[in-house]
């Protein structure tokens, strides 16, 4: 039991520096999450003030990918020492973890979790948070997305390095004790996306005994059988010096042209697909009219030309678009834009700017050919003028990553 309310039910994970526990909030009668840390603090008045400081900036940090922070409190361990513990919501889902031991995730996939992540990172640096552990374990794949966990312990950019970590995603210069800086975020992120593409990580090291034995010279490996521009990413932000490493914005960037190059070349593959199938429709209705055979006679019909007869038949052409996913998915994109929050400071003139070019998008000119990249540059630039919120351009971004996959399923 701690603080007299929280009864700790069963452990849900465990990992360096924490186990996350189901359980029940015995004054609002609700299942949680309770994430106790397992270093003590009982030694070191300056660590609690930090980690309750951390904690408190945390908990005003909200983001529709980041698990919100209920409560924050110190126990006294049964060893005597004292802890530091986070409550949370309780969600349905499966760590992040668990999926990568079933085998890599295709490219693509792996490539839209690090984009949700790098939102979040990006929305977190923006006010100076840094997670500091950003885990295959600290990711759960809910029904609505990934949401990463564990920004209740995050510190203050330029902070002291205090230790905490897991190993295979710590960067390098936390070995020689450099102040934390978001970088060390870009480089577990690019260790994550590594891994989730390759099922292992990149490199072999699992204890900081072993990462502060190996002596790392050579280029960061690349993953195989990803785009070019996804490979060169991950090995960017797994680079030695942090200054060589892309920030979160950069990665939002990249991966979302990734995913859009991607989106646009099965759109102009399946566009071939079809003028190839109707340029053999016709030949067939050609050689059918030279030879003097006919097709049985048919009921009256609006009167229309052989070509658009033998199209609307043809099975490459003929199951109608799924309108209505593509419908939703633009409604709720205009419903976030909409909404007090978190777009609710955005200017009149930019909500009118961005739903014209999102009709200008869905139009079969938009995102049948250049997908909905326009306006993701479009978000971009409005977030560089200072005129969109970071909270607003991430969930929007998310909406435009489903209309991107309502447009695939087309």
């Amino acid at each position: 039991m701690l603080a007299r309310r929280y009864l700790l039910l069963d452990p849900l994970a465990r990992g360096g520096m924490s186990v996350i526990w189901r359980a029940f909030d015995q004054s609002l009668h609700r299942m949680i999450a309770v994430k106790v840390l397992t270093a003590s603090l009982h030694a070191d008045l300056d660590e609690r003030v930090s980690v309750r400081s951390e904690a408190r900036a945390a908990a005003r940090f909200i983001h529709p990918d980041s698990i919100e922070i209920y409560d924050y409190g110190e126990t006294v361990t049964t060893s005597g020492g004292v802890a530091a513990y986070v409550v949370m919501p309780l969600l349905d889902g499966t760590p992040l973890g668990e999926r990568i031991e079933a085998g890599p995730l295709p490219w693509p996939e792996a490539a839209a979790i690090a984009l949700r992540l790098a939102r979040v990172l990006m929305a977190g640096h923006a006010r100076g948070l840094v997670h500091r552990d950003v885990t295959a374990e600290n990711v759960l794949l809910t029904a609505d997305g990934p949401k990463l966990l564990d920004f209740g312990i995050a510190a203050w950019a330029g902070d002291p390095d205090d230790g905490r970590g897991t190993p295979p995603y710590v960067a390098p210069e936390r070995l020689l004790g450099a102040p934390t800086h978001p970088a060390v975020d870009v480089y577990a992120l690019g260790v994550l996306l590594h891994t989730m593409i390759t099922g292992r990580t990149p490199y072999p090291e699992t204890t900081w005994e072993e990462i502060e034995a190996a002596r790392r010279t050579s280029p960061p490996p690349r993953a195989p059988g990803v785009p070019n521009a996804v490979a060169s990413l991950c090995r960017r932000c797994l680079a030695h010096r942090p200054e060589d490493r892309p920030t979160a914005a950069e990665i939002v960037k990249a991966l979302g042209s990734a995913l859009g190059a991607a989106t646009l070349g099965r759109h102009v593959r399946r566009g071939l697909t079809v003028a190839g199938s109707a340029a053999i429709a016709l030949s067939v209705l050609l050689w059918f009219q030279q030879t003097g055979l006919r097709q049985p006679e048919r009921a009256a019909e609006p009167a229309r030309s052989p070509a658009a007869k033998l199209l609307a038949s043809s099975p490459a052409v003929s199951s109608p678009p799924a309108a209505s996913s593509v419908e939703q998915a633009v409604a709720e994109f205009q419903t976030v834009l909409e909404a007090k929050t978190p777009c609710g400071a955005t200017d009149a003139d930019v909500v009118l700017d961005l739903k014209q070019v999102l009709r200008a998008t869905v139009t079969p000119q938009g995102p049948y050919e250049s997908g909905t990249a326009g306006l993701r540059q479009k978000l971009t630039d409005r977030l560089r003028e200072g005129r969109l919120e970071p909270s607003c351009l991430s969930e929007l971004q998310a909406r435009l990553d489903d209309i991107d996959i309502a447009l695939e399923r087309n």
